[in-house]
């Protein structure tokens, strides 16, 4: 290894977690037959074809996932000690990310990003496209995401997840409700109302399976695949639907709803951010993650539910 450049470490790795030869140039700002020379002389440094072709892209052999775990941890080391990802300077240089975010995110996060960035980093944009969480993981890779943020925990050796806040539940009806009155319900009062609930590509799957578990689901008049709908249909409507505390904030906040205190114990969500690996992401995008992570990385939700509900 006396003679081995630390520069093939950085292009195999990019090429582990990437899978693809094309966002391995990218974020190195070279060509692809670059990346591909570099590749040749690492299988013959190492005797190994490290990385065989198939249709999802480059599926590493046993002999790269050994290489894998020592060679990125060394990088991180090397760019920690280095300073590596210092040279963005927000308050003067731009740049254009593309972040996903599901429809809450869009709601109730991206406001909270996009008024950082102003005082921040006014040459610095974002283009937010909607969380798929069946392929938000290969778009990162492959390098048309930067970032995303999502509930679901998503394993993976390619990527990094960033817990940011954690998260509970309550039930949101229209502040007129001709029934639920109280600052809290009851199971038998959920029992008697008809329920709204979203189920979709953004992975928030938990009020649905909270009315599942309570035998609930047979009383959902309207099933929808988008959050943002629930004020809208709720203000209008008797139904009651079971919403993330903070997102009910911001919702109440501009239409004629009240949150309720939900009759059963719900566990947390922790919301995380998810990236490349730091030896693997642009200075750029090293600054991004720090970024999100301090303005998103707070305790949104009260300890206690607000004094208007309990």
């Amino acid at each position: 290894m006396g003679s081995f450049d630390l520069n093939l470490a950085r292009v195999f790795v990019l090429l582990y977690e990437t899978g693809s030869v094309t966002a391995t140039a990218e974020t190195l700002h070279v060509t692809q037959p670059t990346v591909s020379y570099s590749l040749a002389k690492l299988r013959r440094h190492f005797g190994d074809e490290l990385f065989r072709r198939t249709g999802r892209g480059l599926a590493p052999t046993a002999g790269a996932q050994r290489l894998y775990e020592p060679l990125q941890r060394a990088l991180a080391v090397i760019d920690t000690a280095t300073g590596q990802g210092d040279d963005f300077d927000p308050a003067t240089m731009s740049g254009r990310f593309t972040v996903a975010l599901s429809d809450l995110g869009e709601a109730t996060l991206l406001p909270r990003i996009a008024a950082a960035a102003r005082d921040r980093a006014p040459g610095v944009s974002f283009t937010v496209r909607p969380l798929d969480v069946d392929n938000a993981e290969s778009w990162l890779r492959r390098g048309e995401l930067d970032a995303f943020i999502a509930t679901p925990v998503l394993t993976s050796h390619r990527t990094e997840r960033i817990p940011l806040f954690h998260e509970r539940y309550v039930g949101m009806v229209a502040a007129d409700h001709p029934r639920v009155r109280g600052a809290s319900v009851t199971l038998a009062e959920l029992r008697a109302e008809r329920h709204a609930t979203v189920y979709g590509p953004s992975g928030h799957v938990v009020p649905r399976a909270l009315l599942a578990n309570h035998g609930l689901l047979d009383r959902v008049s309207v099933e929808a695949t988008r959050f943002s709908m629930l004020p809208y249909l709720l203000e209008r409507t008797d139904l009651i639907a079971i919403v993330p505390e903070y997102v009910g904030e911001v919702f109440t906040a501009s239409h004629r709803l009240r949150l309720v205190r939900l009759p059963f114990e719900t566990e947390p969500i922790e919301v995380a951010l998810y990236a490349r690996h730091e030896s693997s992401r642009s200075p750029s995008q090293r600054w991004l993650v720090a970024f999100m992570s301090e303005v998103l990385g707070e305790l949104v939700s009260p300890a206690q539910l607000p004094p208007s509900i309990g």
